[in-house]
């Protein structure tokens, strides 16, 4: 983009781009908004590996649709340029993150049905020692509730996420989609929660364990 249409693409106000992509004008609104778009990513994904050309065309291109499917929703609170610019990202980011579990089955993310695979943390190093001991007893307890109180599904489900499995793509692996993958996980807190009071645990000793 050359810097006379990058400045014509800072100078159109809010409702001009809306005019523009809702109009007869709107070829050329998005062609402006294309180019500044992958000029934004091509800077806030600088580093990234796999990242080229037709790649951001990629990532743009969907991006243009979720802003043109979402304008009755912008509501002027920031720059058109800047509520069009966090779609991209957020599109792009969520993209890379799928690729990057492209190849991995859940199989192998959860160990499934294999129960030591459950993610395991360590307590806060700079918390003190009694601290240390409380997150490491809870954390523990959380461990071995996951492999014992959940149904085979939301184990699943839990694993995938707690290791980082976009929501989209558990869902996707699944064969079911995001509403009933949160169900699913609403479900399995829940259950977990209800165990851990149980176990005489309550949301307070989470709190003062893991709190400020």
């Amino acid at each position: 983009m050359h810097q006379e249409e990058a400045d014509a693409v800072i100078e159109r106000t809010n409702q001009k781009w809306l005019d523009a992509l809702r109009g007869l004008g709107r070829d050329e609104a998005l062609a402006d908004l294309r180019a500044f778009l992958i000029r934004g990513l091509r800077y806030a994904l600088a580093g990234q590996s796999g990242v080229d050309e037709a790649t951001l065309e990629d990532f743009v291109q969907e991006a243009l649709l979720k802003i043109l499917a979402g304008l009755n929703s912008f509501r002027g609170e920031s720059r058109f340029t800047t509520w069009a610019q966090k779609i991209a990202v957020r599109v792009a980011l969520t993209e890379l993150r799928r690729h990057r579990w492209r190849d991995v089955s859940l199989d192998q993310i959860t160990g499934f049905p294999d129960t030591d695979s459950i993610p395991y943390r360590t307590a806060d190093a700079s918390a003190g020692p009694e601290q240390q001991a409380l997150q490491q007893m809870l954390l523990e307890t959380l461990r071995r509730l996951i492999s014992e109180e959940l149904t085979d599904r939301q184990r699943q489900a839990m694993i995938a996420v707690l290791r980082g499995m976009p929501l989209e793509e558990v869902a996707r692996r699944m064969g079911t989609n995001r509403n009933a993958l949160y169900k699913l996980l609403h479900d399995a807190r829940q259950r977990l929660q209800k165990a851990m009071m149980a176990d005489g645990i309550s949301s307070q000793d989470v709190l003062n364990a893991f709190g400020p």
